[in-house]
């Protein structure tokens, strides 16, 4: 193969990269600039194939990881992720039949419903987080969620 054709599969890749920006291309970018580099020293056909595909899937596979933890190093979790499993004081009687019910997590209120449909949760009492569903709180008590996790 000549220089000018691993020349063009390195702008290739580095096009595709630029369109999907998901850091799996550039890696055989990179590959290809080595084997363009292993032509330009003759060589031989098989000789560059290998050095391209060895490179590419050594810095996909140790350096992908370590370059996606640096992207976006600082993500902020939503409130959605961070809501299950977590104790909510009930504000309003949870009632579905009713269509009422209120709960206080982290100082925001969110509107609740009991996970099963005839439960009704008075206010005042303590719940846990077992679902969020749109932006509703499904709610158990706390004494049930403990059973469900002993049973």
């Amino acid at each position: 193969m000549t220089v000018f054709i691993w020349l063009g599969i390195m702008i290739l890749f580095m096009i595709i990269e630029a369109f999907t920006v998901g850091l799996m291309t550039i890696w055989f970018a990179a590959g290809a600039f080595v084997a363009m580099i292993a032509c330009a020293l003759g060589m031989g056909t098989f000789g560059q194939f290998a050095v391209f595909f060895v490179v590419s899937i050594v810095l996909l596979y140790f350096t992908r990881p370590i370059a996606l933890k640096y992207m976006n190093p600082n993500k902020i979790r939503t409130n959605y992720e961070d809501t299950v499993d977590k104790t909510v004081k009930i504000t309003e009687t949870v009632d579905n039949i009713n269509g009422t019910g209120t709960a206080v997590l982290n100082g925001q209120e969110w509107s609740a419903r009991a996970r099963e449909e005839g439960m009704i949760l008075p206010e005042g009492n303590l719940a846990k987080v077992v679902a969020v569903e749109g932006v509703k709180l499904i709610l158990v008590p706390i004494e049930a969620s403990t059973e469900t996790k002993d049973a």
